[in-house]
């Protein structure tokens, strides 16, 4: 559709008003002196013209641009960027990646034999997005611990059983807490076969698969009796910004509290450094940090996040770069 010379102009205004300023047409009508069926008329007119192009997004859409400029500056094997709409809708952002993550997880080819995994929300909901059959012979393996010291039990051993059940598998459990109250305990368990044969076979899975935890009071490693409040707050000062297998790093991935990681009990993250399918998924706001800090010390070669994630960690590395 062409428009006379000027009426464009007129149209863009219109459209601005309407999309961008959020005035209703009623409004605009008054403001402009226009009938409000004029205005309707002239958005209409907007879109045939290719003024305005209104685009329609399903909630796990892929951002294909983000992901490769993450790919590009951030030297991953591969991500996967989703939309995630209100970015301070964190249960939604938790809710699209990890169903991003089932579908990268049920798309690979050849599927994974051994998948090490961590624990946390975002899996929990990631195992609920696998569809029964997704592949066959696939064995789980739990990488770090995941017992609750606390009334608060965890989904640890029940997602990585559904992981398992869906691909025809087994799921092998690390029956301990992720942090205990001593390095002497952690050393006697460690010594014990129960554990020492679980951690010796999550050395050699073929794909690690964890999402780092924030330092929001809504801790998994908090309401698990992992640890309390108040050291949570202390490592923050202390400059940590979030966990990774329990182990909390600082914005380097360097270890903040090195007498709290002696009593951290699962896989070392130099085995996720040095793994060459290592896949994060991080999402909302209080994790931007973390994931800065995942990506830059090489804790993952694939990482599957949304948009706002993807954006400020794109910012963040022009910055210092």
């Amino acid at each position: 559709m062409t428009v006379p010379a000027g009426y464009d102009d007129q149209l863009y205004e219109v459209a601005i008003r309407y999309y961008e300023g959020g005035e209703t047409q009623e409004q605009i009508a008054n403001a402009l002196h226009l009938t409000r069926w004029k205005v309707g008329r002239m958005l209409a007119e907007a879109r045939q013209a290719g003024i305005v192009r209104i685009e329609v997004l399903h909630p796990r859409s892929r951002v294909r641009a983000l992901e490769q400029s993450l790919k590009e500056r951030c030297g991953l094997r591969d991500a996967v960027v989703v939309a995630g709409g209100d970015p301070n809708g964190v249960e939604h952002l938790r809710d699209v990646v990890a169903a991003a993550g089932a579908d990268h997880l049920m798309a690979m080819r050849p599927a994974p034999r051994l998948i090490g995994v961590s624990w946390g929300r975002t899996l929990d909901r990631l195992a609920g997005g696998l569809k029964p059959g997704w592949a066959g012979g696939v064995n789980v393996v739990q990488i770090n611990g995941a017992l609750s010291r606390s009334r608060q039990p965890t989904s640890a051993h029940s997602m990585a059983s559904m992981i398992a059940h869906h691909g025809g598998g087994t799921a092998t459990l690390l029956p301990a807490p992720a942090i205990l109250e001593q390095q002497s305990t952690r050393a006697v368990l460690e010594s014990d076969r129960a554990v020492s044969d679980v951690l010796a076979l999550a050395t050699r899975a073929d794909l690690f698969l964890f999402s780092p935890g924030g330092m929001g009071s809504d801790s998994v490693l908090v309401d698990s009796g992992q640890i309390d409040a108040g050291h949570l707050s202390r490592l923050a000062e202390a400059g940590a910004v979030g966990d990774v297998l329990g182990r909390f790093i600082d914005r380097d991935g360097r270890i903040v509290d090195p007498a709290l990681d002696g009593r951290t009990l699962g896989l070392s993250l130099d085995v996720l450094r040095a793994s060459t399918a290592s896949v994060a998924l991080v999402s909302g706001e209080a994790k931007h940090a973390v994931c800065r800090a995942v990506v830059a010390s090489r804790l993952c070669d694939v990482l599957i996040t949304d948009d706002q994630s993807a954006t400020y960690l794109l910012d963040t590395w022009k910055e210092e770069a």
